[in-house]
């Protein structure tokens, strides 16, 4: 069954007030499975270490900055999700591709292409915070 969240990443580009509300709501949206947002809350704080109040005021546009350490905490989420949605994409072909159907070469080419630059933007990420003294 397709899912109904939204299927179209955050594009940010520049660390803003308003990339970090993007982040956060879409992290939110993501996590929430009907209109359990408490649960969703939780999964987001257990998982990732960002705590409700930052998630929904953030979402709610209330916040005025946002600092570099949150925004990387959320920048860092949002990439293990999309992450981990590629992961179930590849699996999803290598299961297809299984039963016979070898018109999925092209797709299984771009999920690694997507896979392999979601690992670049981490490990950028990763050495971005290791040169500024951040911890992981």
């Amino acid at each position: 069954m397709p899912s109904t969240k939204n299927v179209h990443p955050v594009q940010v580009n520049k660390m803003t007030v308003e990339a970090a509300s993007n982040y956060a709501s879409w992290l939110l949206e993501h996590e929430q499975r009907g209109s359990d947002t408490e649960s969703a809350l939780r999964r987001i704080k257990q998982r990732y270490g960002l705590s409700p109040n930052q998630i929904m005021h953030l979402r709610s546009r209330r916040a005025k900055s946002c600092d570099v350490g949150l925004f990387a905490q959320l920048r860092a989420a949002y990439l293990d999700i999309c992450e981990r949605q590629v992961a179930k994409l590849q699996h999803e072909i290598a299961v297809e591709k299984a039963t016979g159907d070898d018109t999925l070469e092209d797709l299984e080419g771009e999920a690694r292409r997507l896979a392999e630059k979601i690992a670049a933007k981490k490990a950028g990420l990763r050495l971005a915070r290791s040169l500024h003294g951040g911890a992981e």
